[in-house]
């Protein structure tokens, strides 16, 4: 894998492990950083050996959003220049969200604004309670324009109206129970939770079910109920022909133990 200045990544196991590594600013987002996502999400979803992505990040805060410097410099961008701005974050949010791997979060700190936005696109995410979550744009004169798209569908429209005018922070448990994350955690016991997690997934899972279900609750979201339902039996006679599906039902019937592949 290429070798990154924002980001460190190891695959072990199955599991890529991709860490937001800018300790010192809070591992806020600059230019680099999203481009180093993007292109490391993208290779990801052809990588040997991977069957989930789990992103972490160091030091005590998941990440703060945009850096100051990074702020400073839109504020004398043109349109242009900050609407392809804008896009490439819009392309990091958007590969995350319909990525063919499950992508787990696992939040050791704070995950605020465009941090928040990160947790948002994952399919899990795990947090200590310590963690404060919000998306505060609005504070700063600011929208949490592209983030409200995916929040829109993860939490509904009431619940996302009351964080995005807000700008309030929220607790971990207090996210949980607005279904932005899914699991609150200990400091001590968060890893190991979430490796848990993980290899169970790995373990017990299709990669290509997976993948399917993952592609399918994405695209369904975006069509009338009759569209829906013909797109899913599509999806339901594409699985059949698969053969994870083939080798699932084979050891089903047979009473044998399945030996899913990552890819």
């Amino acid at each position: 894998m290429t070798s990154y200045q924002t980001i460190v990544t190891n695959l072990v196991n199955q599991k890529l492990y991709i860490t937001l590594n800018r300790p010192e600013k809070r591992n806020a987002f600059n230019s680099l950083l999203v481009e180093e996502l993007t292109d490391i999400f993208s290779e990801a979803n052809s990588l040997p050996n991977c069957k989930l992505i789990i992103l972490q990040a160091e030091g005590k805060v998941f990440s703060a959003g945009a850096d100051l410097a990074y702020l400073q410099q839109l504020q004398n961008n043109s349109f242009d220049e900050n609407f392809e701005d804008s896009s490439k974050l819009k392309n990091l949010f958007k590969i995350i969200y319909e990525h063919s791997k499950i992508v787990i979060a696992k939040i050791q700190g704070h995950a605020i604004a465009g941090g928040c936005g990160l947790a948002t696109v994952c399919d899990f995410s795990f947090a200590v309670d310590e963690a404060q979550f919000g998306y505060t744009e609005v504070k700063i004169g600011f929208i949490p324009a592209i983030v409200s798209i995916f929040l829109l569908r993860k939490i509904g429209e009431g619940k996302a109206k009351e964080l995005l005018f807000s700008g309030k922070l929220i607790s971990a448990k207090e996210a949980q129970n607005f279904g932005l994350i899914n699991y609150v955690e200990k400091t001590e016991s968060l890893n190991n939770t979430v490796e848990n997690f993980a290899d169970e997934l790995i373990n017990s899972t299709s990669n290509e079910s997976l993948k399917l279900t993952k592609t399918m609750i994405a695209k369904i979201q975006e069509l009338s109920l009759d569209e829906a339902l013909e797109y899913a039996a599509e999806m339901n006679a594409k699985a059949r022909a698969t053969k994870d599906c083939k080798l699932g039902i084979e050891a089903f019937l047979k009473k044998t133990p399945i030996q899913w592949s990552s890819i």
